[in-house]
This record gives structure tokens, sequence and C-alpha cells, in this order.
């Protein structure tokens, strides 16, 4: 009865961490779809909006410790609670970075953009869709997925680069551009990052169904020989 009980709590930790997923991932889209708008208001919501997203991870952070604290669970079940409480940190910096673009975009006030935005909303797209595939990976505990992922970041990594040539273009030809060029420079980073914390998502799930904590890298050579296996 009681390990029923423990099973349901955990399964309660993992609905409410794909909660804070999704507000996490609707506050990133909705950041770069104002910006792209240049839409000041809706900036200034998801600004104020972040204050729920910390709300929701110090909620699952309570639940955490009380679960740690009165189950006190082994092996497996311990990694899963401890890897919880770094997943949702991760989710919580991620939310920061949703904040930081609306920010960029206030700041920015009547200044127009410097170009289309084209690459930041795929890079925008991809991290969402990185981050959605390696929570529902967390919760069905499923490594083999988690490792697969990050190989992903790659494509992050392309479009940051063609956004910087891109804006360094901007520059060398008209070096008034260059706040306007920073910017978006700023912008495409936090998206970057964002990307970059997804792998850490999925290194953590790899470590409740393994017990081994092991950096994933996009350019991981072993991992994709034993893929060709």
């Amino acid at each position: 009865m009681l390990r029923k009980t423990f099973e349901t709590e955990i399964q309660q930790v993992k609905d409410d961490v794909l909660v804070l997923g999704s507000m996490v991932e609707k506050a990133l889209l909705d950041s770069v779809d104002a910006l792209k708008k240049r839409d000041i208001k809706a900036s200034e919501k998801i600004f104020a909006e972040d204050q729920a997203i910390n709300g929701k991870r110090f909620e699952i952070e309570n639940k955490l410790m009380v679960l740690i604290a009165t189950q006190q669970p082994m092996a497996r079940d311990l990694r899963l609670l401890a890897s919880a409480l770094e997943i949702i940190s991760e989710l919580e910096r991620m939310g920061d970075y949703a904040k930081g673009i609306a920010n960029i975009n206030i700041r920015m006030g009547d200044e127009p953009l410097l170009k289309p935005l084209i690459d930041v909303p795929r890079m925008a797209q991809k991290g969402v869709d990185m981050l959605h595939r390696a929570l529902t990976a967390f919760v069905n505990e499923d490594a083999e997925t988690a490792k697969k992922i990050p190989m992903e970041d790659d494509e992050v990594d392309a479009l940051y680069n063609q956004v910087y040539r891109e804006l360094m273009t901007f520059i060398i030809q008209d070096p008034k551009t260059i706040e306007r060029a920073n910017w978006l420079l700023w912008v495409a980073h936090n998206l970057e990052r964002f990307a970059d914390r997804v792998t850490n998502i999925c290194e953590r799930t790899v470590f409740i169904v393994t017990g081994e904590m092991k950096e994933i890298k996009a350019t991981d050579d072993e991992f994709w020989k034993q893929q060709k296996q």
C-alpha cells in the first residue's frame, strides 16, 4: 500500500514537471513571436508571467524535498527525485531565457528590427521541440531517446552561426547598426543556450535509468559508432 502511494506521488511529480515544461515552452515561443511582431505589451506580459514559472518550480521543489525526507527512497527512486530537482532548475533557467528575449523587445523601444526574423523563430521552434521530447523521455524513463535528442543540438548551433554571420555582415556594411545587431545576437544566444540545457535534462534521464552520470555531446563519436552497429 505504501509503495503504491509512493508511486502515485512520483507520477504527480512527473505530471507537475510536464506542466512546468509546457509553461516554459509557451513562454519561449511567445517571446520570439512578440519580438517578431514588435509587440511590447505581449513582451511585458511574458516578463511578468515569469513569476508563475518560478512559483511552479518552487512548488515542485517543496514536494520533492518532502518525498525525499519522508519516503527515504533508495537506488532508482532516489536518482529520479534528485534528477527531478535538477530538471526543474534547468526549466526555470530556460524560462529566464524567454524572459530575457521579452526584455530585449521591451528595451528596443521604437527601434525597428535590423532584419526580418527567419532563423531566430526556427531556433525557438527547434529548441521547444527538443525540450518537449526530452521531458517525455524523462517521464517515460526512456534513456535511449534521451541519448539521441542532444545530437540535434548541432542544428540549433548551425542556425545560430547563420544568424551571427548575417548580423556581422550588417555591422561591416554599416557600423551604425551595431546596437540593433547586438539585440538580435543576444536573442540568438539565449535560444542557443536554451537548447544546450535540453542536453542537461537528457543526461539526467540517462542517469535515472543507468545510474551513470555521463556528458552527452553532439559530436560524441562513440555514440554515433553505437548507432551504426
